[in-house]
């Protein structure tokens, strides 16, 4: 079942982030989708929540959060509560996508051919940087949204401040070619500990956000993200195979 609310004292993006992963927290909440415009949540759930319960978890996140019904605002589990389309959605990805990528090449094109494995690492370092800039806006509510899914998150809501500058560190490392075999292990490690709660996450079809961008877009988690972190794991294991 899906019920809609009224959200009070939200002022930001890290706000959204925060409202979302205290109602997620609940045990029988499936899903829940925030709207800073509209300042509302629709909670989806196993069964019903008292609002006097949902109250008490925003409270505990910040006192300045409440929620309020919205009337009866039942929704069929059909119903559809983006007005967005999935690729509008992800429109910041993919232009970052496609601003490195042409980047990259260009830079390929210029030194008179093409090196694979400089063009991967040019790639890593462009995706790392860029990403770790939109976290660093707003590291608190990146942290907030992480713990929604993230496996190590969940446990110590620290790693999504550290998990912001070991992407900075990954994206200069991968920049400056500095300790190649370690950058990109390292790589490898963090991005493949990063899928699995992506993966838990869509395959649970749980309606969460994504924090690849931290707190500054709405992204739904999805199959982009995904393939956003699988391509990651494979590019730097296809380097380490070429260093070993």
């Amino acid at each position: 079942m899906k019920h809609q609310y009224k959200i009070e004292g939200m002022s930001c993006m890290s706000c959204v982030a925060k409202v979302k992963s205290a109602l997620l927290t609940l045990p029988d909440v499936l899903s829940a989708d925030v709207d800073k415009v509209t300042d509302t949540a629709t909670v989806e759930m196993s069964q019903h929540i008292p609002i006097s319960v949902l109250q008490e978890q925003l409270k505990a996140k910040d006192p300045k959060y409440s929620i309020s019904p919205m009337g009866d605002h039942s929704m069929s589990s059909g119903t559809t509560v983006d007005s967005k389309s999935g690729l509008a959605q992800y429109k910041p990805i993919f232009l970052i996508f496609a601003y490195i990528l042409t980047v990259t090449l260009i830079i390929q094109y210029l030194s008179g051919g093409f090196d694979m494995i400089q063009w991967m690492r040019h790639f890593m370092a462009g995706f790392f940087l860029i990403f770790s800039f939109f976290k660093m806006l707003d590291l608190s509510g990146f942290a907030d949204s992480y713990m929604s899914y993230d496996i190590i998150a969940k446990r110590w809501k620290g790693w999504g401040h550290v998990y912001a500058f070991v992407e900075l560190g990954l994206g200069l490392a991968y920049l400056t070619n500095c300790c190649p075999l370690v950058t990109n292990i390292t790589a490898f490690v963090v991005m493949t500990i990063s899928i699995i709660g992506v993966l838990q996450s869509v395959l649970n079809k749980k309606k969460i956000q994504c924090a690849c961008l931290g707190a500054v877009f709405d992204l739904p988690m999805s199959t982009v993200t995904i393939i956003e972190d699988a391509l990651m794991i494979l590019m730097s294991g296809y380097m380490i195979l070429t260093l070993i």
